[in-house]
C-alpha cells in the first residue's frame, strides 16, 4: 500500500511504500479519521485520512459510507452550456480496505523530527535532452536571421 502524507503548511508531500502487516493500522478507518503517526515512522505525528484510491485507481468518496464499488450519477455543472447534464462515475466507499492501493494522509500535529528532514528539497533536474535541442536550433535559426538581415544591408 502507497502512502502520500503532506504538510499544508510547506506545501510539500512525500510518498511511502507500506508493508502488508503494517497497513492493518489504517484498515477499516474512514475518511476523516486521526491515525497516529508511528506505524510510519514518525513518532509524535497525528495524521489525518483525507482519501485515497483502489487497485483500479476508483478514488475514495467521503460521502459513500463502506468499502465497496458504486457507481454514481454526478451532476456536470449547474449553469452554462452543459447545466443540468449528469455523468455516470465509479467511486470507491469512504472505509480504507485490503483492496485500497493509495491512501492519503495529511500533517495535523508535528512530531520529534522536523518538516524538513520529511520533505527534503530536491535539486532541478538537468533539462531534457530533446528541450536542450530545441533551444539550440532555436538560437541558430535566430543568428542565420541576424545573419540575412545584416547581408541585406
Amino acid at each position: 500500500m502507497k502512502i502520500v502524507f503532506s504538510d499544508r503548511k510547506l506545501g510539500r508531500s512525500a510518498q511511502m511504500e507500506l508493508q502488508v502487516d503494517k497497513a492493518a493500522v489504517l484498515l477499516n478507518k474512514k475518511i476523516g479519521e486521526t491515525v497516529d503517526g508511528t506505524f510510519l515512522g514518525l513518532t509524535g505525528y497525528t495524521l489525518q485520512i483525507t482519501g485515497g484510491s483502489d487497485k483500479s485507481g476508483f478514488p475514495m468518496e467521503r460521502s459513500m459510507d463502506g468499502t465497496g464499488k458504486v457507481k454514481v450519477l454526478k451532476l456536470i455543472s449547474k449553469s452554462g452550456k452543459s447545466s443540468g447534464q449528469y455523468r455516470r462515475e465509479s467511486k470507491r466507499g469512504n472505509m480504507v480496505s485490503p483492496d485500497t492501493e493509495q491512501v492519503n494522509l495529511v500533517i495535523l500535529e508535528y512530531g520529534d523530527r522536523s518538516p524538513e528532514e520529511l520533505f527534503p528539497k530536491k535539486e532541478k533536474a538537468a533539462e531534457a535532452p530533446k528541450e536542450a535541442k530545441k533551444e539550440e536550433k532555436k538560437e541558430e535559426k535566430k543568428e542565420e536571421k541576424k545573419e540575412q538581415k545584416e547581408a541585406k544591408a
